[in-house]
């Protein structure tokens, strides 16, 4: 999603009220505080592709390659292939490797453009309801920063509220650096669990709805680290795409940094543009839409 609006006022925000705390690697500044939010929209657009990359697997291990374009994360850009090829059937116990070639330039449907290539590997495992999927980066690129590192996901089956039937519960464990054009690189470390509590088993995707927990620690190109915690689970509607609008639609983030808080609040579930950042004391309404 396009968060340049909520980047801005954040990063100021932030920059103002804690411009005489220089330990610890300083101030928070715009810069921190802009990659700090584009590495969480990579993070965003990557859980979503290697989780259906690897989903749409067990729905068709033999020759589905890719679903339709209308319940896709994917647009006819990327290109996907396989070891053992498409075509080739599948056994239990088989190791799978998919590659997912973003060319030189790919825009997703929230307009994100990827480039370069996302490595997924895993065991073929049709009768577990635990599965690890371990991906890499090749030359990869998001909105025209570099990604490096290698991660896993654990995929559980759950029985929670409110849905009760199993359902895939997503542990995303991130260390991952990010090198942005200006030459700053940022180190990313933390965990990310997404449950999906609407939707799931049902066409097509945009029925979905995902809870989103977890806590990560960045570390900027100064040694200044700031802390990310989601203290309120975030709801993620996947319809809000259709008009065009950020996908997060409740939920609180909490930032530290040195001793300055700040708590972001994503609303009460509506697909809109708004959200309201507080930082001691100090409430702004944010504009994150496109």
């Amino acid at each position: 999603m396009n968060i340049k609006n909520l980047i801005l006022g954040f990063a100021l925000s932030l920059t103002i009220l804690s411009c005489n705390k220089e330990e610890n690697g300083g101030t928070v500044t715009a810069e921190d505080a802009k990659a700090s939010a584009q590495i969480d929209a990579m993070n965003d657009d990557v859980s979503n592709i290697v989780e259906e990359q690897e989903a749409m697997t067990y729905d068709n291990s033999t020759s589905g390659k890719t679903p339709d374009s209308a319940n896709s994360e994917l647009t006819a850009c990327a290109t996907i292939t396989r070891v053992p090829a498409f075509g080739t059937p599948l056994t239990p116990g088989q190791t799978v490797t998919k590659t997912i070639d973003f060319g030189t330039g790919c825009t997703l449907d929230n307009g994100n453009v990827l480039s370069g290539q996302i490595v997924i590997t895993f065991v073929f495992q049709p009768n577990t309801e635990s599965r690890t999927i371990n991906y890499s980066f090749v030359n990869f690129f998001h909105n025209g920063i570099e990604f490096d590192g290698n991660k896993t996901f654990t995929r559980l089956l759950v029985a929670t509220n409110p849905q009760d039937t199993p359902h895939p519960s997503v542990t995303m464990n991130m260390d991952l650096t990010a090198t942005f054009p200006n030459g700053a690189v940022y180190h990313r470390v933390g965990q990310r669990v997404r449950e999906i509590i609407e939707g799931f088993g049902t066409l097509p995707w945009a029925d979905n709805v995902y809870e989103i927990t977890g806590s990560w620690t960045t570390t900027g190109p100064n040694g200044g680290t700031q802390t990310s915690t989601i203290t309120t689970p975030l709801h993620v509607k996947m319809s809000c795409i259709a008009v065009h609008k950020p996908l997060t639609v409740s939920g609180i983030i909490t930032i530290v940094r040195n001793n300055t808080t700040a708590t972001l609040d994503f609303g009460n579930g509506e697909c809109d543009n708004l959200a309201v950042l507080t930082v001691n004391g100090n409430t702004f309404n944010i504009v994150i839409g496109n």
